[in-house]
């Protein structure tokens, strides 16, 4: 019998239902797959040969396509992960055939302050502890690709600074690139959140003199905000990836003119690294329904969703296919409904918005949770005032659903703390809002406190949907972004920096480039570029402080606040709590 989440932790849950689990052969004999697409790494982790799966299924009719997103979260989160399993499960407990694809933790957020990421409760993807510590070692091969990136670019420009072309010609056969120290837009990444590095200092001369590297200002994000991993979520294939690859722009020469990883004959081996990762992880929920595992999280920094590999395998092996899109619907929706749908041509069949109590209160006035501290006592006090006022945000993200001509459900993911009046008010706001409502318990009850929502989101799934994009890409790029600052956003206006406005120029006068998609950065604490702005914002502008260009994902990035895309620990950081029984090896203490 599953533990008790109110008396237990999360990691104590998962290691008493990974007792009990389904072996991954098991798990690949219940989603169809043949014993050749199975390629397993242990006994309960394996990963699926994508293209004979695709293969085989060709011809099979895609099933129901369900992408799972939120509100604006408190920086504790507010249970995507965990309504996706409980989603799942609740499907599985209706006897229907349910898959998902959700996206791997990465090592910053389970060492610093959110967790693994894994759900919560009796809603979880387990095994817990590879899923929370490398998986099947995606995010390290991202690493590796990115980092090697940056070595070619660093070791090429020593070279060309140490080298004459003559002797640049003679001892490498490689033409000068004459790379412009000051316009290296490519940095090097990390999975973990240190602020230390955001801004650093590489190649200082020491004992071996100008041998010793090119020194230069440089910089490092998280592994997760890489354009190796957004590469990842929509490539089609091994092709398509290497293509993309060679795109990757890392740097600009002295005439402007973009240096790209195929200019440094170096995108070849970084698709080397990536053969194997193309393959989605597969594993299970605490209930033994299939879930794989794919690409990465952070939408505030990066695209922040499931893979389309990962997707068209789900919809050709389940009648119902649950996807992940990061934080709330104004980053990670906006990204799958204006780029992964638009990569994939695929159109979702309904969306589910995931909206806390607790995040309701803070939306409407109740001091903002500071992780590592006790929650506020106001948490734990009926206030029906502060839920109804926090609703104001949630049906600004209904309407963002809405405007994809998607059905969306509001899942409000419970806890035991909240009250039936508190609920109440929630599902009357909502409803009248021309939102599908329902409560759902799965991170205390499993699967069976998840039926009434798997009954709401069946039943949008059957009403005919007349999915649209925001906008097209024959729009000017500047015409986009206000677009998406206020119809998504409910920005006033957009307000440029002297560098984004430079950089925009620059790629609306490229015929290729004007046309890539758009992946905005911003907070994901706020609706505005401002995180301290809870509720649904209003009289303000988005500023955009500089423009980046992902040639390879096919994105342009406007970088919006002061967000950075190498987060920081905090003070109180999960580390702390994270040991190993030295007897038996079992790690304790991920949440």
């Amino acid at each position: 019998m599953a533990l008790d989440p109110t008396k237990h932790a999360d990691w104590e849950i998962a290691e008493e239902a990974e007792a009990r689990m389904k072996t991954v052969f098991q798990i690949a004999g219940d989603y169809g797959l043949t014993q050749e697409e199975l390629l397993p790494q242990g006994h309960y982790l394996g990963k699926i040969d994508y293209r004979k799966v695709l293969e085989r299924q060709q011809n099979v009719p895609d099933g129901k396509y369900i992408d799972v997103t939120a509100i604006t979260p408190t920086p504790l989160g507010e249970g995507k992960s965990t309504s996706s399993m409980g989603l799942v499960q609740g499907l599985g407990k209706r006897g229907k055939s349910v898959g998902a694809a959700i996206r791997q933790p990465s090592g910053g957020p389970t060492m610093n302050i959110k967790g693994s990421a894994a759900g919560g409760g009796l809603a979880q993807c387990i095994p817990l502890t590879p899923f929370s510590l490398g998986c099947t070692g995606d995010i390290n091969a991202i690493m590796n690709a990115h980092n090697l990136a940056m070595v070619a670019l660093t070791s090429r420009m020593q070279h060309e600074r140490n080298y004459d072309d003559e002797q640049l010609e003679r001892l490498s056969k490689m033409r000068r690139l004459d790379v412009d120290p000051t316009k290296v837009e490519m940095g090097w990444i990390i999975d973990y959140c240190c602020q230390s590095l955001r801004n650093i200092i590489i190649g200082i001369d020491g004992v071996n003199g100008k041998l010793d590297g090119f020194q230069m200002r440089s910089k490092f994000g998280i592994a997760v905000s890489s354009e190796v991993m957004a590469i990842l979520a929509v490539a089609n294939n091994l092709a398509d990836m290497r293509e993309r690859m060679a795109k990757i722009v890392v740097a600009y020469d002295k005439k402007g003119k973009p240096v790209t990883t195929g200019d440094l004959e170096v995108a070849g081996a970084m698709t080397a690294w990536m053969v194997d990762a193309l393959n989605p992880t597969l594993m299970q929920t605490l209930e033994g329904q299939p879930v794989q595992v794919h690409a990465g999280p952070f939408a505030n920094i990066a695209i922040g969703q499931s893979s389309i590999i990962a997707d068209r395998v789900g919809l050709k092996l389940s009648d119902y296919h649950v996807t992940e899109s990061g934080f709330g619907a104004d980053i990670g929706f906006e990204k799958f409904w204006n780029l992964k749908c638009r990569h994939t041509g695929l159109k979702p069949d309904a969306a589910v918005v995931v909206a806390t109590i607790r995040a309701l209160k803070c939306h409407g006035g109740a001091p903002v949770p500071v992780p590592g501290k006790p929650m506020p006592e106001e948490y734990g006090k009926e206030n029906v005032e502060w839920v109804a006022e926090g609703c104001n945000n949630l049906i600004h993200h209904v309407e963002n659903v809405r405007k994809a001509g998607i059905s969306p459900v509001v899942c409000i993911n419970a806890f035991h703390t909240d009250t039936d009046d508190e609920i109440k008010k929630v599902r009357e706001l909502a409803e009248n809002a021309g939102a599908r409502v329902a409560l759902s318990r799965h991170w205390e009850k499993g699967g069976d406190g998840a039926l009434e929502f798997a009954d709401a989101v069946v039943d949008a799934c059957e009403e005919k949907t007349d999915f649209k994009m925001l906008y097209e890409l024959d729009m000017p790029v500047k015409e986009r972004i206000e677009k998406v600052a206020k119809e998504v956003y409910g920005a006033d206006g957009v307000e440029y920096s002297n560098e984004a406005n430079a950089s925009l120029d620059r790629i609306q006068k490229d015929p290729e480039l004007s046309k890539l998609g758009l992946c905005m950065v911003k907070t994901h604490l706020s609706l505005s570029d401002n995180p301290a702005l809870k509720g649904t914002p209003t009289g303000w502008s988005l500023k955009v402080r500089e423009v980046l260009t992902y040639g390879g994902a096919g994105f342009i990035v406007p970088v919006a606040g002061t967000i950075s895309l190498m987060p920081g620990t905090g003070s109180n950081p999960a580390f702390r709590r994270i040991d190993v029984d030295t007897e038996t090896g079992k790690v304790e203490g991920l949440f």
